[in-house]
């Protein structure tokens, strides 16, 4: 198929044709795989036609507030008119994000939920640092708070979030509806 685009399908006795292109994405160095026998070196040569490396985020600062911003417009629509405040935007900007994109992406999506009004305050974006404050996870007798307890709490407000609308609640917290619902029951939500 990656040499001349055909393909057969389970079963079939002909072959059919197809016009697709192949994009992969990695962070391993394939060369060095293939040089230690970890990755074909037939493979590689087929699918290395472009290269493109691209840096982690906490290489790209420029990029953070633009992604930040992109990501607050996607996960946003039905608060439309949502910023970001300027104490937010230094946070943003102070923190290596070892998770990359995908975790800038989360932390904007959780401070949508967890905001109170139309401007994410640096409180909303619950960015890890050394100084961790679990203030916020301490019962009145001092214990910690469970993690169902915690769950239970992320959970009620993205549903308030959403108008309990279990369907969007769902995606947005990446479950199913099915377990979405199961929750509910558990914890007792209303």
């Amino acid at each position: 198929f990656l040499e001349n685009g055909e393909f057969r399908r389970i079963g079939g006795i002909s072959n059919l044709s197809s016009t697709v292109r192949v994009i992969g994405a990695t962070n391993k160095n394939l060369t060095e795989e293939a040089e230690l026998k970890k990755f074909r070196r037939d493979l590689l040569f087929r699918l290395n036609v472009i290269t493109l490396t691209i840096p982690p985020l906490r290489e790209r600062k420029g990029d953070i507030l633009l992604l930040a911003e992109y990501f607050l417009q996607k996960k946003s629509p039905i608060r439309s008119g949502i910023k970001i405040s300027d104490e937010a935007k230094k946070e943003l900007l102070r923190y290596n994000f070892p998770g990359n994109v995908r975790e800038l992406e989360h932390i904007v999506e959780r401070a949508i939920i967890f905001s109170d009004g139309n401007v994410i305050q640096s409180k909303d974006l619950n960015i890890p640092n050394e100084d961790f404050d679990f203030s916020n996870f301490v019962k009145d007798d001092g214990t910690l708070i469970s993690l169902e307890e915690v769950e239970s709490l992320h959970i009620k407000r993205a549903l308030d979030y959403n108008n309990w609308n279990r369907e969007s609640t769902a995606r947005i917290l990446g479950i199913s509806q099915k377990t979405l619902y199961s929750k509910i029951i558990k914890y007792n939500l209303k």
